[in-house]
């Protein structure tokens, strides 16, 4: 379980650099140049998805969606300087709690 949560917390982490690059460049006027570790972010986070220990790829995506969002918001905070507010926080803790029903609920025969 632990290692699940490292993976995706990697992976939110690769995704969403990789698109902040992207961002960078062609919206906020940085150097193209930013598309390199935008792709090797954004390749990382492809193989580490490929690591999180669950049968099938569907759900392994479903259930990162949810650590996607709550990541989204830690970056908002950290990186962009902007606090999420209640609402966020609200959501993120239903998208995780969504995360651990896909991951780790019961399952029938």
């Amino acid at each position: 379980m632990t290692t699940t949560i490292a993976v995706y917390a990697l992976a939110a982490l690769g995704e969403i650099a990789g698109c902040f690059a992207f961002w960078a460049w062609l919206r906020l006027g940085a150097s193209p140049w930013w598309a390199l570790p935008g792709i090797a972010s954004l390749t990382l986070f492809a193989l580490l998805l490929t690591r999180v220990d669950v049968d099938f790829a569907g759900r392994a995506f479903a259930a990162y969606g949810g650590v996607y969002i709550a990541a989204s918001l830690l970056w908002l905070w950290a990186v962009e300087g902007m606090r999420p507010d209640r609402w966020d926080l609200v959501g993120a803790t239903l998208c995780l709690s969504g995360v651990a029903l896909i991951l780790w609920g019961p399952r029938g025969a």
